[in-house]
């Protein structure tokens, strides 16, 4: 039995990749930073290693006799005041975990990267080989591209095959924050505004599945995509209606509104010493919207997507199960 160690298994997508790893029966180990994390890991099957990404010490012997590492445990956010947790979490957090795998004598790492670290120009379809656009929209995307970079320039000192894993927006049975609240707010009548952006979303069973296929199939060094569909906003409320049999139809908010209402909110929030709900930062990544190209994926790795019907019918049962459907 091969030794895997993962981080963020707790987490929405850890989740589903620990339990994937543990029904190989392999031997998983899950860094787990609190007693809440390590009720769940236990609960996959998994054996705990009580640490933090962000505490060196605690990461010592916790990779030994692993042969590799899945690093997922990340930090996502926006509109905050202090981004440092964002830095820290993303950036010294990925090179803390390389470098104890390096000491461990780990030969590869499957890292959980972001789509947002492509950095394509608006209006064109983002690949492993986009130019950047030379700026970030947000700071969370800025700390996954210094972190990609930090984690692959570590690995690659220490001679550690490292594949990236870049996923589009994780959506599926289980999350039900960030942009999952569009589906939820929506079938409770919520919603009332919307930008109709453009984004990409992929089944949270399909990025899991891809960083299992990363791990034996991923070209070290490569960064692969997984995304499973793009669709405008009113693409998606649409796809809401006929699954559902709701019909709301939210107003379309013009860009120039987007933004002055995020700044107002922004100063509000500032002023009250809180994290607004909405900023600029947000408004600006949500209006320069996402689309991607996942071939490589589907070449290379071989991963198969859930159509995007199936898998919003999927995620739309589990909430009306867990009642966050009325």
């Amino acid at each position: 039995m091969d030794r895997v160690f993962i981080t963020g298994a707790s987490g929405f997508l850890g989740q589903a990749i620990c339990t994937r790893l543990v029904a190989q029966e392999r031997d998983v180990i899950a860094l787990a930073r609190s007693d809440a994390a390590a009720n769940v890991v236990t609960g996959l099957g998994a054996r705990v290693h009580r640490g933090d990404i962000l505490d060196d010490d605690s990461l010592s012997g916790a990779m030994e006799g692993c042969d590799v590492v899945y690093h997922v445990a990340g930090v996502n956010g926006f509109c905050l005041a202090d981004p440092a947790s964002l830095y820290k979490g993303n950036v010294l957090g990925s090179h803390n975990v390389a470098a104890a795998a390096h000491r461990a004598g780990v030969t590869r790492i499957v890292y959980t990267s972001s789509a947002a670290t492509i950095g394509e120009p608006k209006g064109t379809v983002g690949s492993e080989t986009s130019a950047h656009r030379g700026f970030w929209l947000s700071q969370y995307e800025r700390s996954k591209f210094e972190a990609e970079a930090a984690v692959f320039l570590t690995a690659a000192r220490a001679g550690i095959d490292v594949v990236s894993v870049n996923p589009a927006s994780v959506q599926g049975p289980g999350r039900t924050s960030g942009t999952a609240r569009l589906l939820i707010d929506y079938a409770n009548g919520q919603l009332k505004v919307a930008l109709d952006t453009t984004m990409s979303i992929v089944d949270v069973a399909d990025c899991a599945q891809g960083h299992i296929l990363a791990e034996t199939r991923g070209t070290p060094g490569a960064r692969y995509i997984l995304s499973g569909a793009t669709l405008k906003v009113s693409e998606a409320i649409a796809l809401m209606a006929e699954i559902t049999g709701i019909r709301n139809s939210p107003v379309m908010l013009p860009s120039i509104a987007a933004r002055t209402a995020a700044y107002g909110t922004e100063i509000w929030g500032r002023l009250q010493r809180r994290n607004p709900s909405y900023c600029r930062e947000m408004i600006s990544t949500l209006l320069h919207g996402h689309a991607y190209d996942a071939s490589l994926s589907q070449r290379e790795l071989g991963l198969v997507y859930t159509p995007v019907e199936t898998s919003v019918a999927t995620t739309v049962a589990w909430y009306r199960n867990e009642g966050f459907i009325a």
